[in-house]
């Protein structure tokens, strides 16, 4: 398979790695210093492409994929404002799109098992939940899109909690009603997220803590393999049966 790199950081290089010790071509990749890479027919030529970028230049990615009908693996969070314009594109216009806030299969489980967990904790009022998210101080959004994945399926679980909030807003938190979210930076931290029920007299905890980047950047991989030759908005709920 023919593979485009956007985004040769950290994640880039170790997602070129993988993809070449499966057996996969890296025909083209862009950075900050070669837009004009998106232009180019090596770039044209890839079955797909996997975007590790920033908040701010994500969107515009996935139209100069688009652009040259190559489909898209998003691995950048922090742009969901646009998500529904990238379905209609889907739908309209016949592109392909696979989106997930986390790549690691470890951590779809752990979805999984967070739902679960919040559907139990629905019939015990006398618990409060919040969660914590930790990662490297170069991540740029807070809450992680894995914590907002998270938190959602609290939501749809628990009848008492209507919001998350992050620690740092301005709005006043209402412990009756919001699922707080607290986002630390430090280090070179690859992604820890712990869900944390507490009642009066005791705690329930259940965490994620990935131990390298090594887990995203397989799964990010594996969407790819997924994802060529297919149309549409893809997710892991599309790759993988929980």
């Amino acid at each position: 398979m023919n593979i485009a790199l956007i985004g040769y950081g950290k994640m880039g290089k170790t997602i070129e790695q993988i993809a070449l010790s499966r057996g996969h071509r890296i025909v083209s990749i862009v950075d900050i210093n070669n837009p004009e890479e998106f232009d180019s027919e090596n770039f044209r030529s890839a079955d797909v492409a996997i975007e590790f970028t920033t908040p701010d230049t994500a969107y515009n990615n996935y139209m100069k994929c688009f652009a040259a009908d190559v489909p898209v693996i998003s691995g950048t969070t922090g742009w969901l404002d646009k998500l529904n314009e990238i379905k209609d594109r889907c739908k309209n216009d016949g592109k392909t799109f696979f989106y997930t806030s986390n790549f690691s299969i470890g951590v779809n489980i752990f979805f999984a098992v967070n739902k679960y967990l919040a559907r139990i904790m629905n019939n015990f009022t006398g618990y409060d939940v919040h969660m914590t998210e930790t990662h490297h101080i170069h991540k740029l959004d807070a809450p992680s899109g894995t914590a907002i994945t998270l938190a959602e399926g609290i939501l749809e679980n628990i009848d008492r909690k209507y919001r998350w909030t992050l620690d740092k807003t301005d709005r006043e938190t209402d412990r009756e009603t919001d699922l707080p979210i607290y986002a630390v930076r430090e280090g070179e931290v690859p992604g820890i997220h712990e869900i944390v029920y507490e009642s009066d007299v005791d705690y329930i905890s259940i965490k994620h803590d990935a131990k390298s980047r090594a887990g995203f950047a397989l799964g990010a991989v594996i969407a790819a393999e997924f994802t060529a030759g297919k149309k549409g908005f893809l997710g892991m709920e599309d790759m993988i049966k929980l």
